[in-house]
């Protein structure tokens, strides 16, 4: 699944992908202002690349799109809103009792196939749904969006080996790298060199990208069905929030509505 290189120009596209962006980054900031507070670290981080992996293919009712990295499930549900693929504000009940907007994917929500969030697992779900559509002989893909720090999980790599060994290439694993995990920065954590590389020696094409950049995710997601497909996408945690870029502290946060309509009064 090799990627075809030619530039997304579509000025009004991107105009609009980078709107329903910023819509969404103030759905995040109105759920980590409810009394449960959520990931906004990550959410923020990882919401233009769920805009563009939505934009793109979310009308293929033979394609998975799954968030693996189940704790940014704020990010999950402000997209599926703001596409109005879901009607209910997500805000408005996030993480209270009986409500469907849990604190992970919730599969009884439209559009998500799999509750997530024992990280790895998605990719696994990913991977499998991808080897159903070839078996099927259909063209769907299943596409995974996970984390730099789920990196640290065994399954991630298992699953990769599994590509390999049974030529899905019809496979599509986005990692958010925002250099952050739950306990500080990975990079003084558990450390992932020649992540390039790694993913090369499972067979796949590698595209590094500017996770924040429609433009280039939109150009990424141009496939065809040679080689399965690694996008690293480079971000940054708290993206759009300036108080909190790039802060590893910012995983988790529960605000005051004063400070959410500041933050979201802020916003580019």
């Amino acid at each position: 699944m090799d990627t075809i290189t030619k530039p997304v120009q579509d000025t009004d596209l991107i105009t609009s992908l980078t709107t329903l962006a910023t819509e969404s980054r103030k759905l995040i900031i109105d759920m980590a202002a409810t009394p449960t507070g959520c990931h906004i670290g990550g959410s923020l981080s990882v919401i233009d690349l769920l805009i563009a992996v939505y934009a793109k293919f979310v009308k293929d009712e033979h394609t998975a799109i799954i968030l693996s990295k189940g704790h940014s499930a704020a990010a999950l549900y402000a997209a599926l809103y703001v596409y109005g693929l879901i009607e209910e504000n997500p805000a408005l009940t996030y993480g209270q009792k009986g409500s469907l907007f849990t604190g992970h994917p919730n599969h009884k929500l439209p559009h998500i196939p799999f509750a997530t969030g024992s990280l790895g697992h998605g990719v696994a779900y990913a991977a499998g749904w991808a080897l159903a559509q070839q078996m099927n002989q259909t063209n769907g893909l299943g596409i995974v969006i996970g984390g730099d720090g789920e990196l640290q999980e065994g399954l991630c790599w298992e699953t990769a080996q599994i590509v390999q060994a049974k030529s899905i290439t019809n496979f599509v694993y986005i990692v958010d790298c925002n250099g952050g995990q739950n306990d500080g920065l990975i990079q003084e954590i558990s450390p992932l060199p020649n992540l390039r590389q790694r993913f090369e020696s499972f067979g796949f094409r590698v595209e590094e990208i500017d996770g924040h950049s429609m433009e280039a995710i939109l150009s990424a997601l141009e496939l065809d069905n040679e080689r399965p497909l690694a996008l690293l996408a480079k971000t940054i945690k708290g993206k759009g929030v300036q108080a909190i870029e790039g802060n590893p502290d910012a995983h988790y946060a529960k605000i005051p509505e004063k400070i959410a309509s500041k933050w979201k009064r802020s916003l580019p």
